[in-house]
């Protein structure tokens, strides 16, 4: 019998396969090890950065523990029990060591452990920035779907009109219309405050209720503009059309067809607009009285608190570039063919 070289290519094709998973396995863990040290990289020129600029403000923190009680003996003497009189250099390591080992010290004016007051304060802003990103998620795509099957009617103009108002609106402003809508009109809601978990998980979900809404309806109306432009252009594609000859209709061939290839680029958009709401989160605590991480800055950046706003500034450096790695890696794994292009 004659030899078949189609024996031989499917002998050698489980071969070929597991050799391509192979080179496939050694390039994502390149892909991953190289984002690591880029991200390292990112922070460490940010600490940088951050312990150069606050450094650099006038004034000293023995002034602002003692305050007008400080002679410049008693100034002199506190700092150099504080190690601010050593080189800058070695103060930066020192600090640096904190950072990597989470030992922050001590807030300058209030003298409790820095740590603990940004783990109290990440209780309100982290359930905080996560709910107004579900939020955001959970209605923008629907209500995207919904602007794109609405193009062709009367009322497409109205849908139109109310998306750029929402976009428009700052989160405050909205915060400001729902609490005086659910807190002061019909007392649903608390209009201010916070009740930590640990007295009362019910409560302080009734605390969030407002403020997730305030960030994560506006996310919503950004998200859904950007999310209906790549409907349209999905919708357009030859696959979709070949699925609507088949008697699929417009929601059985985005959901079967569109969803997957819009996936990445809202992914991307998604991550830009969480790193967005940590900014966003700053405001709307100040409006609705949250003990939040913004609150924390605010209270240092007015009280001269310089190593508080020095570790919070650190932190949402970190936040944001782990976000952006996340959304990396995130885009790399709704998009396979693109693995050797993003990292």
């Amino acid at each position: 019998m004659p030899y078949s070289n189609d024996s031989a290519t499917q002998e050698l094709e489980p071969t070929a396969r597991w050799n391509n998973k192979k080179r496939l396995g050694r390039s994502l863990g390149r892909s991953k090890g190289q984002a690591l040290l880029r991200l390292v990289a990112t922070l460490l020129v940010a600490s940088v950065v951050d312990f150069t600029v606050i450094n650099v403000l006038p004034g000293s923190p023995g002034q602002v523990i003692l305050g007008t009680q400080g002679t410049p003996q008693k100034v002199a003497a506190l700092n150099k029990a504080l190690g601010l009189t050593s080189p800058i250099y070695d103060q930066y390591f020192r600090w640096l060591g904190d950072l990597v080992t989470v030992k922050l010290g001590r807030s300058y004016v209030s003298g409790n452990h820095i740590g603990a007051e940004i783990a109290q304060a990440l209780q309100v802003t982290a359930p905080l920035v996560l709910g107004g990103l579900v939020i955001g998620i959970a209605l923008s795509l629907p209500l995207a779907f919904v602007i794109y099957l609405l193009r062709e009617t009367r009322f497409s103009v109205v849908v139109a009109l109310i998306l750029d108002l929402g976009i428009s609106t700052p989160s405050f402003i909205l915060g400001l219309v729902l609490t005086y809508t659910f807190a002061i009109r019909f007392s649903l809601l608390p209009a201010s405050g916070f009740t930590f978990w640990s007295v009362s998980a019910t409560g302080a979900l009734r605390s969030l209720v407002l403020p997730c809404f305030a960030l994560g309806l506006v996310e919503a109306a950004i998200v859904s503009r950007y999310a209906k432009n790549l409907i349209e252009e999905v919708m357009s594609t030859p696959y979709v059309q070949a699925a609507r000859l088949r008697g699929q209709s417009e929601t059985q061939a985005f959901l079967r067809h569109g969803l997957r290839n819009i996936s990445a680029p809202l992914v991307t958009v998604v991550g830009l607009e969480a790193s967005g709401l940590l900014v966003g989160a700053v405001v709307v605590e100040n409006v609705f009285g949250l003990p939040g991480v913004g609150t924390l800055l605010l209270n240092a950046v007015q009280n001269r608190d310089l190593i508080v706003v020095q570790d919070v500034v650190m932190l949402a450096v970190t936040l944001v570039s782990t976000i952006n790695l996340l959304v990396d890696l995130s885009y790399k794994k709704v998009q396979p063919g693109l693995r050797d292009e993003i990292l």
